[in-house]
């Protein structure tokens, strides 16, 4: 049985793997895609829809506790 994590756009559930962890490094949310990072990490659908909801819900900074500053490089990434 895998692992469940909760996705901080939509706040679904889901496996672990079909889910990005993602990181604070210096105030920017980078995706860690080795999901083994050291600090905090929050999860993500690889979806801009999930990934523009956390940016307006402002849901990155109250998971990873921290003031993010920067999201545009996970934004860019998921948009494509």
């Amino acid at each position: 049985m895998e692992p469940v994590r909760t996705c901080i756009g939509c706040r679904q559930r889901s496996d672990k793997s079909a889910l990005v962890r993602v990181i604070n490094v210096d105030g920017r949310v980078e995706a860690d895609i080795s999901g083994s990072a050291p600090g905090r990490g929050a999860w993500l659908h690889p979806t801009p829809e999930c990934c523009n909801d956390a940016v307006k819900r402002r849901a990155f900074g109250r998971a990873l506790r921290a003031d993010i500053t920067n999201t545009e490089t996970i934004t860019q990434r998921l948009n494509g």
